[in-house]
Protein backbone atom coordinates (compact mmCIF):
# COMPACT_ATOMS: atom_id res chain seq x y z
CA UNK A 1 0.00 0.00 0.00
CA UNK A 2 1.36 3.24 -0.99
CA UNK A 3 2.36 6.04 1.98
CA UNK A 4 0.27 8.73 2.60
CA UNK A 5 0.98 11.47 0.60
CA UNK A 6 1.04 14.89 3.09
CA UNK A 7 0.43 18.24 2.18
CA UNK A 8 3.09 21.68 2.59
CA UNK A 9 1.04 24.26 4.16
CA UNK A 10 3.47 27.34 4.31
CA UNK A 11 1.40 30.18 6.67
CA UNK A 12 1.01 33.85 6.04
CA UNK A 13 1.63 35.85 9.02
CA UNK A 14 -1.99 36.75 9.79
CA UNK A 15 -2.67 33.17 10.35
CA UNK A 16 -0.82 33.29 13.20
CA UNK A 17 -1.75 36.45 14.67
CA UNK A 18 -5.09 35.15 14.50
CA UNK A 19 -4.59 31.59 16.45
CA UNK A 20 -1.24 31.66 17.54
CA UNK A 21 -1.80 27.70 17.80
CA UNK A 22 -2.54 27.36 13.96
CA UNK A 23 0.20 24.91 14.00
CA UNK A 24 -1.11 22.21 15.79
CA UNK A 25 -4.12 22.13 13.35
CA UNK A 26 -2.59 20.48 10.67
CA UNK A 27 -2.29 17.00 11.44
CA UNK A 28 0.58 14.94 9.79
CA UNK A 29 1.44 17.71 7.32
CA UNK A 30 4.43 19.88 7.12
CA UNK A 31 4.19 23.41 7.87
CA UNK A 32 6.39 26.37 6.26
CA UNK A 33 6.97 29.55 8.02
CA UNK A 34 8.79 32.31 5.43
CA UNK A 35 11.66 33.92 7.48
CA UNK A 36 9.70 37.10 6.33
CA UNK A 37 6.97 35.78 8.36
CA UNK A 38 9.15 36.08 11.64
CA UNK A 39 10.17 39.38 10.37
CA UNK A 40 6.76 40.37 10.60
CA UNK A 41 5.88 39.01 14.01
CA UNK A 42 8.42 41.30 15.49
CA UNK A 43 6.63 44.16 14.68
CA UNK A 44 3.65 42.93 16.23
CA UNK A 45 4.80 41.40 19.73
CA UNK A 46 4.94 44.77 21.84
CA UNK A 47 1.25 45.98 23.02
CA UNK A 48 -1.38 44.72 25.00
CA UNK A 49 -3.79 44.08 21.46
CA UNK A 50 -4.74 40.48 20.89
CA UNK A 51 -2.13 40.83 17.90
CA UNK A 52 0.65 41.29 20.29
CA UNK A 53 -0.45 38.59 22.63
CA UNK A 54 -0.40 35.77 19.52
CA UNK A 55 2.77 37.43 18.14
CA UNK A 56 4.60 36.74 21.58
CA UNK A 57 2.73 33.38 22.03
CA UNK A 58 4.10 31.96 18.71
CA UNK A 59 7.58 32.80 19.20
CA UNK A 60 8.03 31.35 22.64
CA UNK A 61 6.28 28.22 20.98
CA UNK A 62 8.68 28.40 18.40
CA UNK A 63 11.55 28.77 20.63
CA UNK A 64 10.56 25.95 22.82
CA UNK A 65 10.33 23.55 20.22
CA UNK A 66 13.67 24.42 18.23
CA UNK A 67 15.62 24.51 21.32
CA UNK A 68 19.54 25.18 20.24
CA UNK A 69 18.51 23.04 16.64
CA UNK A 70 19.22 24.61 13.44
CA UNK A 71 16.11 24.61 11.45
CA UNK A 72 17.14 22.43 8.48
CA UNK A 73 14.62 19.93 8.00
CA UNK A 74 12.52 21.73 10.69
CA UNK A 75 11.72 19.90 14.32
CA UNK A 76 8.41 17.72 14.77
CA UNK A 77 5.57 18.59 16.80
CA UNK A 78 4.96 15.23 18.30
CA UNK A 79 4.47 11.95 17.65
CA UNK A 80 2.55 11.29 13.90
CA UNK A 81 2.02 15.65 13.85
CA UNK A 82 3.96 17.85 10.85
CA UNK A 83 7.02 19.50 10.92
CA UNK A 84 7.38 22.81 11.71
CA UNK A 85 10.00 24.47 9.07
CA UNK A 86 11.42 27.85 8.98
CA UNK A 87 12.31 29.04 4.92
CA UNK A 88 14.79 31.53 4.13
CA UNK A 89 14.17 34.23 1.60
CA UNK A 90 15.43 33.66 -1.90
CA UNK A 91 15.69 34.66 -4.71
CA UNK A 92 12.49 35.95 -6.86
CA UNK A 93 11.10 32.82 -9.16
CA UNK A 94 11.86 34.05 -12.89
CA UNK A 95 7.92 33.35 -13.48
CA UNK A 96 6.83 35.56 -10.71
CA UNK A 97 9.58 38.34 -11.35
CA UNK A 98 7.77 40.23 -13.87
CA UNK A 99 4.83 40.58 -12.00
CA UNK A 100 5.30 40.89 -8.68
CA UNK A 101 7.96 43.13 -6.37
CA UNK A 102 10.63 42.05 -4.25
CA UNK A 103 10.45 45.02 -2.08
CA UNK A 104 6.73 43.53 -0.89
CA UNK A 105 6.29 40.98 2.03
CA UNK A 106 3.45 38.96 0.53
CA UNK A 107 5.09 38.90 -3.01
CA UNK A 108 7.84 37.09 -0.86
CA UNK A 109 5.83 34.62 1.17
CA UNK A 110 4.11 33.98 -2.45
CA UNK A 111 7.66 33.30 -3.89
CA UNK A 112 8.47 31.33 -0.94
CA UNK A 113 5.65 29.24 -1.88
CA UNK A 114 5.70 29.22 -5.48
CA UNK A 115 9.32 28.00 -5.56
CA UNK A 116 8.36 24.75 -2.84
CA UNK A 117 6.08 23.82 -5.46
CA UNK A 118 8.31 23.73 -8.50
CA UNK A 119 10.99 22.27 -6.01
CA UNK A 120 9.07 19.62 -4.99
CA UNK A 121 6.79 18.75 -7.66
CA UNK A 122 5.06 15.81 -5.98
CA UNK A 123 3.88 17.55 -2.95
CA UNK A 124 0.65 19.17 -2.78
CA UNK A 125 1.88 23.04 -1.43
CA UNK A 126 -0.89 24.81 0.06
CA UNK A 127 -0.55 28.59 1.05
CA UNK A 128 -3.10 29.35 3.82
CA UNK A 129 -3.78 33.14 4.40
CA UNK A 130 -6.08 34.64 5.64
CA UNK A 131 -5.76 38.05 3.39
CA UNK A 132 -8.22 37.46 0.46
CA UNK A 133 -5.67 39.62 -2.12
CA UNK A 134 -2.73 37.23 -1.65
CA UNK A 135 -5.10 34.15 -1.96
CA UNK A 136 -6.52 35.62 -5.15
CA UNK A 137 -2.37 36.41 -6.65
CA UNK A 138 -1.62 32.63 -5.06
CA UNK A 139 -4.28 31.32 -7.16
CA UNK A 140 -3.36 33.04 -10.58
CA UNK A 141 0.28 31.90 -10.25
CA UNK A 142 -1.38 28.24 -10.08
CA UNK A 143 -0.86 27.46 -6.21
CA UNK A 144 -4.00 25.98 -4.39
CA UNK A 145 -4.90 28.85 -1.47
CA UNK A 146 -7.03 28.48 1.25
CA UNK A 147 -8.14 30.69 4.16
CA UNK A 148 -7.47 29.56 7.90
CA UNK A 149 -10.63 27.68 8.35
CA UNK A 150 -10.13 25.52 11.90
CA UNK A 151 -12.49 28.06 13.68
CA UNK A 152 -15.03 28.75 11.09
CA UNK A 153 -18.87 27.54 11.59
CA UNK A 154 -19.34 24.95 8.59
CA UNK A 155 -23.26 25.95 7.60
CA UNK A 156 -24.45 29.28 8.26
CA UNK A 157 -27.63 28.88 7.35
CA UNK A 158 -28.13 26.11 10.06
CA UNK A 159 -26.89 29.13 12.87
CA UNK A 160 -28.73 28.31 16.39
CA UNK A 161 -31.60 31.01 16.05
CA UNK A 162 -32.49 31.22 20.00
CA UNK A 163 -36.63 30.50 19.25
CA UNK A 164 -38.54 28.76 17.12
CA UNK A 165 -42.10 29.00 15.87
CA UNK A 166 -44.35 26.19 16.48
CA UNK A 167 -47.62 26.30 14.29
CA UNK A 168 -51.27 24.45 14.97
CA UNK A 169 -50.70 24.43 18.68
CA UNK A 170 -53.91 23.48 20.43
CA UNK A 171 -56.23 26.18 22.25
CA UNK A 172 -55.72 24.09 25.23
CA UNK A 173 -51.86 24.37 25.28
CA UNK A 174 -51.78 27.89 24.72
CA UNK A 175 -55.09 28.55 27.09
CA UNK A 176 -52.99 27.04 29.91
CA UNK A 177 -49.86 29.12 29.40
CA UNK A 178 -52.23 32.02 30.33
CA UNK A 179 -53.46 29.98 33.39
CA UNK A 180 -51.42 30.03 36.78
CA UNK A 181 -49.05 28.72 37.42
CA UNK A 182 -47.87 29.86 33.48
CA UNK A 183 -46.30 26.89 32.47
CA UNK A 184 -46.75 23.54 30.87
CA UNK A 185 -44.61 20.43 31.09
CA UNK A 186 -42.27 19.43 28.30
CA UNK A 187 -43.84 16.34 27.85
CA UNK A 188 -46.71 17.95 26.91
CA UNK A 189 -45.31 19.79 24.41
CA UNK A 190 -44.39 18.11 21.02
CA UNK A 191 -41.82 19.27 18.66
CA UNK A 192 -39.85 18.26 15.75
CA UNK A 193 -36.46 18.64 17.28
CA UNK A 194 -35.24 19.04 21.33
CA UNK A 195 -36.01 21.40 22.87
CA UNK A 196 -32.41 23.51 23.95
CA UNK A 197 -31.97 25.02 27.37
CA UNK A 198 -33.62 29.02 27.35
CA UNK A 199 -34.64 28.13 23.92
CA UNK A 200 -37.76 30.92 23.20
CA UNK A 201 -40.65 29.54 21.26
CA UNK A 202 -43.56 31.24 19.02
CA UNK A 203 -46.90 29.27 19.31
CA UNK A 204 -49.83 29.78 17.34
CA UNK A 205 -52.69 27.93 15.34
CA UNK A 206 -54.13 30.75 13.16
CA UNK A 207 -56.49 32.03 16.30
CA UNK A 208 -53.68 32.37 19.00
CA UNK A 209 -50.49 32.81 19.49
CA UNK A 210 -48.51 32.29 23.00
CA UNK A 211 -44.83 33.03 23.87
CA UNK A 212 -42.49 30.97 26.35
CA UNK A 213 -39.54 29.48 26.81
CA UNK A 214 -37.87 26.44 27.78
CA UNK A 215 -36.50 25.82 31.48
CA UNK A 216 -33.96 22.57 31.30
CA UNK A 217 -33.67 22.44 34.93
CA UNK A 218 -37.09 22.33 36.08
CA UNK A 219 -38.33 20.79 32.30
CA UNK A 220 -41.10 23.45 32.18
CA UNK A 221 -42.27 25.61 29.71
CA UNK A 222 -42.75 28.95 30.75
CA UNK A 223 -45.01 31.48 29.48
CA UNK A 224 -42.88 34.85 28.46
CA UNK A 225 -44.54 38.03 29.17
CA UNK A 226 -43.87 41.59 27.56
CA UNK A 227 -42.15 43.67 30.08
CA UNK A 228 -40.51 47.18 29.89
CA UNK A 229 -36.92 48.30 30.82
CA UNK A 230 -35.82 51.59 31.33
CA UNK A 231 -38.61 53.39 29.09
CA UNK A 232 -38.14 50.86 25.97
CA UNK A 233 -40.87 48.74 25.29
CA UNK A 234 -39.82 45.79 23.02
CA UNK A 235 -42.32 45.76 19.52
CA UNK A 236 -41.92 42.43 18.82
CA UNK A 237 -41.66 38.51 19.58
CA UNK A 238 -37.55 38.28 19.31
CA UNK A 239 -37.29 41.93 21.00
CA UNK A 240 -39.81 40.47 24.06
CA UNK A 241 -37.23 37.12 24.09
CA UNK A 242 -34.27 39.57 24.25
CA UNK A 243 -35.75 41.29 27.42
CA UNK A 244 -36.50 38.39 29.23
CA UNK A 245 -33.23 36.49 28.91
CA UNK A 246 -31.25 40.27 29.45
CA UNK A 247 -33.47 40.38 32.54
CA UNK A 248 -33.18 37.04 33.97
CA UNK A 249 -30.40 36.93 36.68
CA UNK A 250 -29.63 32.82 36.12
CA UNK A 251 -28.76 33.57 32.26
CA UNK A 252 -25.26 34.90 32.74
CA UNK A 253 -24.15 34.81 28.90
CA UNK A 254 -26.56 36.22 26.18
CA UNK A 255 -25.63 37.18 22.56
CA UNK A 256 -27.92 38.88 19.86
CA UNK A 257 -27.34 39.46 16.44
CA UNK A 258 -29.43 40.51 13.54
CA UNK A 259 -29.49 43.83 11.14
CA UNK A 260 -28.74 47.39 12.17
CA UNK A 261 -32.23 48.93 13.30
CA UNK A 262 -33.00 45.59 14.88
CA UNK A 263 -32.63 47.32 18.56
CA UNK A 264 -30.04 45.10 19.79
CA UNK A 265 -27.51 47.48 21.38
CA UNK A 266 -30.73 49.75 22.85
CA UNK A 267 -32.07 46.72 24.59
CA UNK A 268 -28.86 45.31 25.71
CA UNK A 269 -28.42 48.56 27.42
CA UNK A 270 -32.02 49.16 28.78
CA UNK A 271 -31.68 45.77 30.44
CA UNK A 272 -28.51 47.12 31.95
CA UNK A 273 -30.30 49.81 33.29
CA UNK A 274 -33.39 48.12 34.51
CA UNK A 275 -30.96 45.77 36.39
CA UNK A 276 -28.39 48.08 37.55
CA UNK A 277 -28.67 47.79 41.35
CA UNK A 278 -27.96 44.24 41.25
CA UNK A 279 -24.46 45.13 39.67
CA UNK A 280 -21.43 47.69 40.69
CA UNK A 281 -21.09 48.76 37.04
CA UNK A 282 -22.47 48.74 33.66
CA UNK A 283 -19.56 48.71 31.06
CA UNK A 284 -20.38 49.35 27.56
CA UNK A 285 -17.64 48.39 24.95
CA UNK A 286 -16.85 48.06 21.33
CA UNK A 287 -14.07 47.17 19.91
CA UNK A 288 -12.10 49.43 17.04
CA UNK A 289 -11.93 48.53 13.25
CA UNK A 290 -9.74 51.53 11.93
CA UNK A 291 -11.59 52.91 8.87
CA UNK A 292 -10.41 51.80 5.20
CA UNK A 293 -7.73 49.88 7.60
CA UNK A 294 -6.08 52.87 8.80
CA UNK A 295 -5.06 53.10 12.20
CA UNK A 296 -6.57 55.58 14.76
CA UNK A 297 -3.34 57.35 14.76
CA UNK A 298 -3.88 59.12 11.57
CA UNK A 299 -6.63 60.92 12.98
CA UNK A 300 -6.13 64.26 14.53
CA UNK A 301 -6.76 65.13 17.93
CA UNK A 302 -5.65 63.64 21.07
CA UNK A 303 -6.93 60.02 22.16
CA UNK A 304 -10.30 60.71 23.07
CA UNK A 305 -11.13 62.79 19.92
CA UNK A 306 -9.43 59.92 18.30
CA UNK A 307 -11.95 57.50 19.77
CA UNK A 308 -14.91 59.20 20.06
CA UNK A 309 -16.36 58.55 16.45
CA UNK A 310 -15.93 55.27 17.15
CA UNK A 311 -18.06 55.17 20.86
CA UNK A 312 -20.67 57.62 19.24
CA UNK A 313 -23.07 54.98 18.84
CA UNK A 314 -22.95 53.65 21.68
CA UNK A 315 -23.44 57.51 23.01
CA UNK A 316 -26.69 57.68 20.59
CA UNK A 317 -28.08 54.70 21.99
CA UNK A 318 -28.07 56.15 25.61
CA UNK A 319 -29.51 59.28 24.00
CA UNK A 320 -32.29 57.33 23.38
CA UNK A 321 -33.05 56.25 26.77
CA UNK A 322 -32.63 59.77 27.90
CA UNK A 323 -35.08 61.17 25.90
CA UNK A 324 -37.62 58.49 27.24
CA UNK A 325 -37.04 60.81 30.38
CA UNK A 326 -37.51 64.37 28.90
CA UNK A 327 -40.45 65.06 31.59
CA UNK A 328 -38.22 63.83 34.15
CA UNK A 329 -35.45 66.22 35.32
CA UNK A 330 -34.99 63.59 38.41
CA UNK A 331 -34.62 60.14 35.93
CA UNK A 332 -32.45 62.28 33.64
CA UNK A 333 -29.72 63.65 36.62
CA UNK A 334 -29.97 60.07 37.55
CA UNK A 335 -28.01 58.58 34.24
CA UNK A 336 -25.80 61.36 34.29
CA UNK A 337 -24.74 61.00 38.03
CA UNK A 338 -24.24 56.89 36.91
CA UNK A 339 -21.72 58.30 33.67
CA UNK A 340 -19.57 61.16 36.24
CA UNK A 341 -19.54 58.38 38.89
CA UNK A 342 -18.50 55.38 36.56
CA UNK A 343 -21.22 53.00 36.97
CA UNK A 344 -22.30 53.35 33.35
CA UNK A 345 -18.95 53.62 31.60
CA UNK A 346 -18.67 53.72 27.78
CA UNK A 347 -15.46 52.66 26.12
CA UNK A 348 -13.23 50.56 23.80
CA UNK A 349 -12.69 46.92 24.54
CA UNK A 350 -9.32 47.52 24.55
CA UNK A 351 -9.49 49.94 28.09
CA UNK A 352 -10.30 46.44 29.89
CA UNK A 353 -7.48 44.80 29.77
CA UNK A 354 -5.55 44.10 32.45
CA UNK A 355 -8.86 43.92 34.40
CA UNK A 356 -11.01 41.81 36.29
CA UNK A 357 -14.42 41.91 35.58
CA UNK A 358 -16.57 40.98 38.55
CA UNK A 359 -20.15 42.60 39.32
CA UNK A 360 -20.29 44.11 36.07
CA UNK A 361 -23.14 43.87 33.58
CA UNK A 362 -20.77 44.37 30.25
CA UNK A 363 -22.02 44.68 26.90
CA UNK A 364 -19.69 44.29 23.44
CA UNK A 365 -21.36 45.41 21.02
CA UNK A 366 -19.73 44.75 17.24
CA UNK A 367 -19.08 41.33 18.62
CA UNK A 368 -19.08 40.22 14.98
CA UNK A 369 -15.10 42.34 14.86
CA UNK A 370 -13.76 40.43 17.32
CA UNK A 371 -11.85 37.11 16.60
CA UNK A 372 -12.38 34.34 18.39
CA UNK A 373 -9.23 33.97 20.79
CA UNK A 374 -10.84 38.16 21.60
CA UNK A 375 -14.44 36.00 22.03
CA UNK A 376 -13.03 33.82 24.87
CA UNK A 377 -10.40 35.99 26.51
CA UNK A 378 -13.38 38.57 27.25
CA UNK A 379 -15.80 35.40 28.86
CA UNK A 380 -12.85 33.64 30.48
CA UNK A 381 -11.94 37.21 32.41
CA UNK A 382 -15.85 37.09 33.96
CA UNK A 383 -15.92 36.89 37.43
CA UNK A 384 -18.71 36.64 40.39
CA UNK A 385 -21.89 38.22 39.38
CA UNK A 386 -21.10 39.51 35.81
CA UNK A 387 -23.40 39.49 33.37
CA UNK A 388 -21.96 39.45 29.52
CA UNK A 389 -23.97 40.57 26.36
CA UNK A 390 -22.32 40.14 23.11
CA UNK A 391 -24.17 41.92 20.11
CA UNK A 392 -23.32 42.18 16.36
CA UNK A 393 -24.40 41.39 12.45
CA UNK A 394 -22.59 38.53 11.46
CA UNK A 395 -23.04 39.88 7.84
CA UNK A 396 -21.72 43.54 8.15
CA UNK A 397 -18.18 42.31 9.34
CA UNK A 398 -15.24 45.81 9.33
CA UNK A 399 -12.60 43.56 9.98
CA UNK A 400 -10.17 42.50 7.34
CA UNK A 401 -9.40 38.70 8.47
CA UNK A 402 -12.59 37.48 9.51
CA UNK A 403 -15.69 37.05 7.63
CA UNK A 404 -19.14 35.64 8.79
CA UNK A 405 -18.13 32.20 8.90
CA UNK A 406 -15.11 32.96 11.23
CA UNK A 407 -15.76 36.01 13.41
CA UNK A 408 -16.49 35.76 17.17
CA UNK A 409 -19.76 35.97 17.39
CA UNK A 410 -20.75 33.58 14.93
CA UNK A 411 -18.21 30.93 16.88
CA UNK A 412 -19.94 31.78 19.51
CA UNK A 413 -23.33 31.23 19.08
CA UNK A 414 -22.66 28.15 17.36
CA UNK A 415 -19.91 26.75 20.57
CA UNK A 416 -22.30 28.13 23.53
CA UNK A 417 -26.34 26.93 21.92
CA UNK A 418 -27.33 24.13 24.44
CA UNK A 419 -25.27 25.58 27.68
CA UNK A 420 -28.03 26.51 30.74
CA UNK A 421 -26.37 29.97 31.22
CA UNK A 422 -26.76 31.00 28.23
CA UNK A 423 -29.40 32.42 25.68
CA UNK A 424 -28.93 33.78 22.12
CA UNK A 425 -32.01 35.68 20.39
CA UNK A 426 -31.59 36.71 16.53
CA UNK A 427 -33.58 39.66 15.43
CA UNK A 428 -34.86 40.09 12.30
CA UNK A 429 -37.49 42.73 12.10
CA UNK A 430 -36.22 46.29 11.86
CA UNK A 431 -37.79 48.73 13.94
CA UNK A 432 -36.30 52.42 12.66
CA UNK A 433 -38.35 54.38 10.64
CA UNK A 434 -40.21 53.80 7.74
CA UNK A 435 -37.62 55.63 5.24
CA UNK A 436 -35.05 52.92 7.12
CA UNK A 437 -36.61 50.19 6.22
CA UNK A 438 -37.51 51.25 2.95
CA UNK A 439 -33.65 52.00 2.00
CA UNK A 440 -33.23 48.57 3.91
CA UNK A 441 -35.04 46.72 1.48
CA UNK A 442 -34.89 48.40 -1.61
CA UNK A 443 -31.28 49.76 -2.29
Amino acid sequence: MPAKKTKVFVLDTNVILHDSSCIYQFKDNDIVIPIQVLEELDKFKKGNESLSFHARQFTRTLDELSGDQIFDEGVSLGPERSRIIIKLGQRMHENLALNFSGDVTDHLILNIAYCLAQDEPNRVVVLVSKDVNLRMKAKAVGLIAEDYTSDHVKDINELYKGYRVVEDVSDMLINRLYQEPFELDKTEFSSTRELLPNEYIIMRNGKKSALARFDSETQKIHRVQKVSAYGITPRNAEQIFALDALMDPKIQLVTMSGIAGTGKTLLALAGALANKKAYFQIYMGRPIVPLSNKDIGFLPGDIQSKLEPYMQPLYDNLGVIKHKFMDSTYKERKLQKLLDEEKLVIAPLSYIRGRSLVDIFFIVDEAQNLTPHEVKTIITRAGENTKMVFTGDIFQIDHPYLNTYSNGLTYLIDKMKGQKIYTHINLEKGERSELAELASDIL
